[in-house]
This record gives C-alpha cells, sequence and structure tokens, in this order.
C-alpha cells in the first residue's frame, strides 16, 4: 500500500511570516524613533552644554569685572587712609620720640641695574632714621609679608648708595583685624589705626620691639 505524503499548510506559514514580517517592521519603526529620541536628547543635551558654557563664560568675566572694581576701591581706600594720617603723622611720632624732617608719598624705587623695584606709600625721613608707611584698608597678614620684602629691598637700595640710617616699618589700615595687628606687632612694625576722631600709634613693645633694617 502506498504510504501517503502530508501537504503542509502553505495557507498557516504565510500567515507566520507576515506576522513575523509585521512584528519586524513594527521593532524596526520603534528602534528608528527611539534612534530619533535619543538624537533629540544628544542635541538638547549639547544645546545646553554649550549655554552652559556660555554662562560659565560670562560669571567668569563679571568675576574679573568684580574683582578690577574692588581692587579699584581698595585703592582708592589706601588712597583714603593717607590722606586721614599724613598732615598729622610726624605730629604723632613726634610724640614718642621721633623727630621726622621731611614727609613724602608716593615714593617709587626704580634701580634696574640691580633689580630693586618697590613703591612706598610714606616716607618718612631725618638724618638718622627712616620710617616706611604701608598704608590698607584692611591690612592682611600677605600685605606685612610684602612690607617686610619692601623693607628688605629698601635695605639693601639704601646699602648701595652709602646710606646708613636705620629704617623701620608701620602699617596704617582702617580696618584692624586682631590677629593681624599681633601679626604686624611681632614683625617690628608700628600698627596705625583709627581711635575716635583721630588715629593712633601703637609700638611693639613688651615682647616684641621695633625691628631695624
Amino acid at each position: 500500500m502506498a504510504k501517503t505524503q502530508t501537504i503542509p499548510d502553505w495557507k498557516a506559514s504565510a500567515d507566520e511570516i507576515w506576522a513575523i514580517l509585521r512584528e519586524t517592521t513594527r521593532k524596526q519603526e520603534e528602534t528608528s524613533q527611539q534612534m530619533k529620541e535619543t538624537d533629540r536628547k544628544m542635541q538638547e543635551t549639547a544645546q545646553q552644554m554649550q549655554e552652559t558654557t556660555q554662562q560659565m563664560q560670562k560669571t567668569a568675566q563679571q568675576m574679573k569685572e568684580t574683582d578690577r572694581r574692588v581692587g579699584k576701591l581698595t585703592n582708592r581706600f589706601g588712597e583714603m587712609v593717607e590722606y586721614m594720617i599724613v598732615p598729622n603723622l610726624v605730629a604723632r611720632f613726634h610724640d614718642l620720640g621721633f623727630e621726622f624732617e621731611k614727609t613724602h608719598r608716593g615714593t617709587e624705587i626704580r634701580d634696574k641695574d640691580n633689580n630693586i623695584f618697590t613703591e612706598v606709600d610714606v616716607f618718612l625721613e631725618n638724618g638718622d632714621k627712616v620710617m616706611i608707611v604701608e598704608t590698607k584698608a584692611k591690612p592682611s597678614v600677605d600685605d606685612i609679608n610684602e612690607h617686610i620684602k619692601r623693607m628688605e629691598k629698601l635695605r639693601k637700595y639704601a646699602d648701595l648708595h652709602n646710606d646708613k640710617r636705620k629704617y623701620l616699618g608701620a602699617i596704617a589700615g582702617v580696618v584692624f583685624g586682631e590677629s593681624q595687628k599681633t601679626a604686624a606687632l611681632k614683625k617690628g612694625f608700628y600698627v596705625i589705626e583709627p581711635s575716635g576722631d583721630t588715629f593712633s600709634i601703637i609700638v611693639p613693645e613688651g615682647k616684641y620691639h621695633p625691628h631695624e633694617w
């Protein structure tokens, strides 16, 4: 007896293929949509990063401008301190036993041959001593350390010009913090600060003493 052959159900196979094709097409469309969404988000992120960079640049520029204005204002305060104390500075130091004969403001030392460059706010002098006064709105420890370097430069410049006088230093400020005041006195500087309608000069004494360069 002949063997019976099973005929494939071509209709069912075709339906399955169409289903697979439809599902594949759907998934491709979803993937394409997801890729478009991802691309859109990446573009938004890039735009946000660009805006952030621009904002950071703008902020940096504003900070730079603020620093410039603060620096200018601080310089003006320094000038105000000079104008407040200079007229009576010689008299105040006279009370402490100094007899300064000359007063100079805004003195510059520019010795290219010996590489000595510095500026002095107030320069008091006589035949034996020189008082170098640095004026600041709010003196800092860095200002005190810079004044030490200034005094060392001036001593070197004086020696090169056979100036054997003793050099002393002072720091004047509108606002003097206690730690800054102590630091200045510890380094041997006279401290000049407001007192009522005028100003007072604090002498480094006790465990501290005026430093001579």
